[in-house]
């Protein structure tokens, strides 16, 4: 049971959460230290260009994509050297190109890029089921404002789905951190 309250805009649309627009980067860093230390666990930091630290002053946590990717991709280079080991030595044992019949290094190449193969699509998929995407659809794009951010402008975004979002509170939170302008965003 979800106890998140859905706020609604005097137009009776629901509320997406707040973004609010800051000067500089380092404003923008010191403003997400605030949020993090508020206790806000749905919000995110929108840059025209990387913010050094950026991920340390949201207290995000590392990423497990490294982990899923090294599983897979090993599992996969033990599998297709397993099922070669076994056609080749078990199932239908020949001699090729001249080899010994135990000579696993014909198997090499195969069990390599069998691995990179499963590594590059574990990677590329992880990444996109670990980010959410593809997302078709977000309310942020309906602003102005935002479009800005690819050429000068930072923004955070807090969401109305957070626990801890009190409209006025976190409107309150993001001012006194030092955001030039704080909007509210229609879902």
């Amino acid at each position: 049971m979800s106890t998140t309250k859905i706020y609604k805009t005097e137009a009776g649309k629901n509320v997406y959460g707040l973004m609010a627009e800051f000067k500089t980067p380092a404003d923008t860093y010191h403003a997400a230290e605030k949020v993090r230390d508020a206790g806000f666990g749905k919000w995110d930091v929108y840059s025209p260009f990387p913010i050094h630290g950026i991920e340390e002053a949201m207290g995000l946590p590392a990423t497990k994509l490294p982990l899923v990717v090294a599983a897979v991709g090993l599992t996969m280079a033990c599998a297709g050297f397993g099922f070669q080991y076994f056609v080749r030595f078990i199932d239908y044992p020949l001699i090729h190109q001249g080899k010994p019949a135990d000579a696993w290094q014909l198997l090499v190449p195969v069990t390599f890029e069998i691995g990179v193969l499963f590594t590059a699509f574990t990677a590329l998929l992880g990444m996109l089921a670990f980010n959410g995407l593809p997302r078709w659809h977000h309310p942020l794009l309906a602003k102005e404002r935002f479009l800005r951010t690819s050429d000068d402008r930072f923004i955070i975004a807090v969401e109305a789905a957070d626990p801890k979002f009190n409209p006025e509170a976190t409107r309150k939170l993001l001012t006194d951190a030092g955001a030039t302008s704080v909007e509210v965003v229609e879902d």
